[in-house]
């Protein structure tokens, strides 16, 4: 075979070769470009959701009351903390609202622990970085036109139960820990209702009340105790119950009892 022929057939066969080396390549890159939409799209799809799902929590927690706590546990203590708090107390509210501790109050006791579920699987779902973000940056409405109650508890277990069953119920809470903090708070909220122990260090419930009275004779108190029997406060509790007709509640009482009282009081039914 003349040298020339040789040479252009080998010349034909590289051009072969790399022609096909070429479409090998261009089928490589078009599956890769296709797994790489794919992962976008995937990608893209997950972040909507989980956008999705932080403005939803953001609104549910603000709804149960959770919102303003884990920001106020998250500027003191960090992300641990009001991560855990968000976590663990929606198990709380899900005991307080089980329908067959709200006989009387079944449907909506039922509808409640819906809603709750509800969150509780938005917040399973959020990684811990996402739930975070949602604690700090969440939209925070506040409520308007809202029966406003204060709450003074130096118990932690029932304040943090009874703000959330007030936010639930509706009513814009504030929570006090004795009688000094208390009347503080109730200078600045102006509550409609204040709901207070009566066994409390430094001031106690009736010491708080007759200052608070001193600033409004009209302003209506519920009071709770665990110890209406002890002797030194028993005599002042009587005359405060007989004189002004304030509502009593010994602990522990049912959340539809405690409602039940304050609707009447409120006169809201």
């Amino acid at each position: 075979m003349p040298r020339d022929l040789q040479f252009f057939r080998f010349l034909h066969e590289i051009c072969i070769d790399v022609a096909g080396d070429s479409l090998d390549q261009r089928k490589r890159s078009g599956v890769e470009r296709e797994n790489t939409a794919v992962r976008l799209v995937n990608k893209t799809s997950t972040r909507d959701r989980v956008m999705k799902n932080s403005i939803d929590l953001s609104n549910e927690l603000n709804v149960l009351g959770m919102l303003d706590k884990a920001r106020e546990i998250y500027s003191e203590l960090g992300d641990a903390p009001a991560i855990s708090y968000v976590r663990s107390n929606y198990r709380l509210l899900s005991k307080i609202y089980h329908p067959d501790l709200n006989p009387n109050n079944k449907e909506k006791a039922e509808k409640m622990q819906q809603k709750i579920n509800e969150v509780a699987h938005i917040i399973n779902a959020l990684p811990d970085k996402e739930l975070i973000e949602v604690i700090k940056n969440g939209a925070l409405k506040k409520p308007k036109e809202k029966w406003k109650v204060l709450v003074v508890e130096d118990e932690f277990g029932y304040q943090d139960t009874l703000r959330n069953i007030f936010t639930m119920e509706g009513f814009e809470v504030r929570v006090a820990i004795d009688g000094d903090t208390g009347y503080e708070v109730y200078k600045d909220f102006k509550p409609d209702l204040v709901l207070t122990d009566v066994l409390m260090p430094n001031v106690n419930g009736i010491e708080l009340v007759r200052r608070i009275r001193n600033d409004d004779s009209t302003i209506k108190i519920i009071y709770m105790s665990g110890f209406f029997g002890v002797k030194r406060l028993k005599k002042e509790l009587d005359e405060e119950v007989v004189q002004h007709k304030y509502p009593t509640l010994s602990k522990p009482f049912k959340v539809s009892h405690l409602l039940e009282i304050v609707r009447e009081y409120l006169g809201m039914n």
